[in-house]
């Protein structure tokens, strides 16, 4: 069976793959995706003697594999498909991909084997870290950050040196194979845990990290013999603290105590074990700490070992900050991609570089909102195929919100034919209700002059809009559920400005007496007949505008009319 996962700003999908997939814009498509740069009908994926082929189906902006841009490509497991600024992962059950590890020689096994574990490691151990149930004897620690410096090879004189530094030396390389290029935290510390098992005789091993409270938490719990899993492990608070205090590594006995029995003056063994800790570190900072132990005997570990241990979390601690960079990269990817869909390109870079800030929460801000409407959309789509008309929304969304971005104002949402837009959210400028109505004004220009016209030409159906303009405050801020957040604002002018777009005829822009009070030096405006909208107990006050009382005054040098 094959299978394609789409990744995009919004989520990932898992899709399964059959005989004939088409991919694109078009909801018609196999699997549509939800990108404004892919075609309409962008590209195939077709079964083909048994293998998967990709067909590009001459796209503006091209399919690429693996990074480079291709016509027609025999697929393999793993491949990453990118269609405009949406990433698709192919993977196909019973096929190994080519191109991932190659089979080693014998020899280079022998000479460097790479770890494998022996035995199924399911994270199912509870972990318990409780002061008075473990007593500890530390038999050995280790200086803070062991030097891992390594003498050129004329220098070294001390061959007990030289086979420390191999071992250092075959732990790295043996870590690094195992964890390969693993970004996925959890999953990194769960082959760094195993590659730990096949380098030194451990029974169980531990990963702590400190969450986003500087709480110590543990994140990997794996146990290498299968019986082993669901056990209880207790793990001792004196070499917590003995680890996080000095950042050292240390090696230790530890005995468990029977909790039944304790202040008394003879306490019960559970089982005595060997263990060691090491901090996990970045620059100077204590992130986490890596334990293994033994419950074979006391003394299972030795100087060596705990010394080898401590080059393994050198390395860990690497590739987990590794991770945790690429992960965070890949968040501002997915932000840059949200707010370059809502702002402008100015604006958004300033919010994602932090000069900005758009705050999670709810907040009171004075804001101008503008509604713009398609007069008769609803029986025009009637009368024409879908797909005519999906294209021509296409081609006017595109127009409208390229002026709004102009005026620096925020894409809030489309809502079938309708835009919302924001002037004042998330950020604000002193003249936001001048750079709504001077946006309503080239809509309505722009809508005739590159859309309308062209299309009247080619005997092709026009759009008339109409616009409605409000200002007031309101609360700005992230709305939905934890998996789909939406920046947004909600309150009466909103609604009100709902209703004055409902109010205005094909050409109008209605605006309210507060945006107007704002703006009436600006524009030539004619009061018109107070309107009772839903939800209002009084009559609005309500003005068409009519044009630009002074050019010069109205458009700024970006944004003037040509």
């Amino acid at each position: 069976m094959a299978r394609i996962t789409i990744i995009s700003p919004d989520g990932r999908q898992e899709r399964e793959l059959g005989a004939h997939n088409s991919l694109g814009r078009h909801p018609n498509n196999t699997h549509q995706v939800l990108d404004r740069i892919v075609s309409k009908e962008h590209c195939h994926i077709d079964l083909v003697n048994g293998r998967y082929v990709l067909k590009d189906l001459g796209s503006l902006n091209g399919t690429f594999v693996n990074g480079e841009r291709v016509s027609e490509k025999l697929l393999e497991p793993g491949d990453e498909i990118t269609l405009g600024s949406t990433r698709i992962l192919f993977q196909e059950d019973g096929r190994a991909s080519s191109g991932g590890p190659q089979p080693r020689s014998p020899s280079a096994d022998a000479a460097a084997p790479v770890p494998r574990p022996s035995a199924p490691m399911p994270p199912t151990s509870k972990v318990t870290i409780a002061p008075g149930m473990v007593e500890s004897h530390i038999r050995t620690k280790l200086a803070p950050l062991l030097d891992q410096s390594f003498l050129p090879e004329r220098l070294v004189q001390d061959n007990d040196a030289l086979r420390r530094d191999y071992e250092k030396l075959r732990a790295s390389y043996e870590l690094m194979q195992a964890i390969g290029v693993e970004l996925d935290v959890d999953r990194l510390l769960a082959k760094i845990v195993d590659a730990a098992f096949q380098i030194l005789p451990a029974d169980r091993g531990v990963v702590l990290l400190y969450d986003d409270d500087r709480q110590l938490k543990p994140r990997c719990v794996r146990t290498k013999q299968t019986k082993a899993a669901g056990e209880e492990v207790v793990l001792s608070t004196t070499i917590i603290e003995e680890v996080l205090r000095d950042k050292a590594a240390v090696l230790s006995s530890d005995a468990s105590v029977d909790s039944r029995f304790q202040g008394a003056h003879s306490i019960i063994m559970q089982g005595i074990r060997s263990s060691m800790a090491v901090p996990l570190i970045h620059g100077n900072e204590v992130f986490g700490i890596m334990m293994l132990d033994s419950q074979i005997a006391a003394n299972a570990f030795t100087e060596k070992d705990l010394q080898l241990f401590q080059n393994v979390a050198n390395q860990a601690a690497i590739a987990v900050q590794n991770s945790l960079y690429a992960r965070k990269l890949q968040a501002e990817a997915v932000t840059r991609e949200r707010f370059q869909r809502l702002l402008s390109p100015a604006i958004a870079e300033q919010v994602i570089s932090g000069k900005l800030e758009v705050k999670k929460g709810g907040e009171l801000r004075e804001t101008t909102v503008l509604f713009s409407d398609i007069r008769g959309f609803t029986s025009m789509s009637e009368s024409i195929p879908a797909q005519d008309v999906v294209h021509m929304l296409n081609d006017y969304f595109e127009l409208m919100v390229e002026l709004i971005f102009e005026n620096e104002g925020t894409l809030d949402k489309f809502v079938g034919d309708e835009i919302m837009a924001l002037f004042g959210a998330p950020v604000g400028h002193a003249d936001d209700a001048l750079r709504a109505v001077r946006t309503a004004m080239k809509m309505l220009q722009v809508l005739e002059r590159e859309f309308n016209a062209p299309r009247r030409a080619q005997g092709k159906p026009t759009f008339e809009i109409g616009i409605g303009i409000n200002t007031g405050e309101v609360v700005a801020g992230y709305l939905g559920s934890s998996k789909a957040l939406e920046y947004t604002v909600i309150g009466d002018t909103v609604n009100t400005g709902a209703r004055l777009c409902s109010v205005a005829k094909a050409g109008q822009c209605i605006i309210s007496e507060f945006t107007f009070e704002k703006v009436k030096d600006h524009f030539d405006v004619e009061e018109l007949p107070p309107q009772q909208v839903k939800g209002k107990a009084k009559a609005l006050k309500i003005y068409n505008v009519l044009g630009f009382r002074d050019v010069a005054r109205a458009w700024d040098d970006r944004t003037r009319p040509s």
